[in-house]
């Protein structure tokens, strides 16, 4: 699997990018994953709906095709993109998502968080506050979009939405929780725990 540093990206290209992978791929192109930051921007999912973007000020609103309801990115936000060729490796779309969910749980753990989980409510959560959000999107088996985990980003934007589609949702971050590392390093380790998921799914 071919991991990518892409550091900070607009939103919109990198959008254009996974899709353009997706469709020219073929049964043998090799599995990517995609490390990156996007600038301050919402995301509104494809069954998203705008009264959850309550005061989007400046901030740019783009509905897009992944699962899931509207979502914040921003500096300082870990993305992680999952573009996996999920019939080859015999993985449902619930088992993807609990694969994300467990990386990041077990990174948590590394910096002696407690993270959990909620059914019907995918992403990461840290008493209950969201600390990590999901959506896919799935093409011709394949995936694309993934995982944004709040390292040290501007929760402020948040308040501006109701995250994932909950009114009050509170959210948090590594750095709020007293985790200072760099995006770089979080990255790594988050697409290592990912990876070693999978491989033992795999085996």
């Amino acid at each position: 699997m071919k991991l990518r540093h892409l550091g900070m990206q607009p939103y919109g290209e990198t959008w254009a990018a996974m899709r353009d992978f997706t469709d020219r791929r073929g049964p043998d192109t090799e599995d990517e994953l995609w490390l990156l930051e996007h600038p301050p921007v919402f995301t509104l999912g494809q069954a998203g709906r705008w009264e959850h973007v309550r005061d989007p000020g400046d901030i740019p609103v783009i509905q897009v095709d992944r699962g899931g309801q509207v979502t914040y990115h921003g500096p300082g936000q870990l993305i992680l993109y999952v573009l996996l060729d999920l019939r080859r490796r015999r993985l449902g779309v619930k088992s993807l998502v609990h694969q994300l969910e467990n990386a990041v749980i077990a990174l948590l753990r590394t910096y002696g968080i407690s993270g959990t989980t909620r059914p019907q409510a995918p992403g990461v959560y840290v008493n209950e506050a969201k600390i990590a959000a999901l959506g896919l999107r799935i093409r011709k088996g394949c995936s694309f979009h993934g995982l944004a985990l709040n390292v040290d980003v501007d929760l402020a934007p948040f308040s501006r939405i109701h995250p994932c589609g909950y009114a009050g949702l509170p959210v948090t971050s590594l750095a709020a929780l007293g985790v200072a590392q760099s995006l770089d390093s979080v990255g790594e380790r988050l697409a290592a725990l990912f990876t070693q998921g999978l491989e033992a799914h795999d085996h």
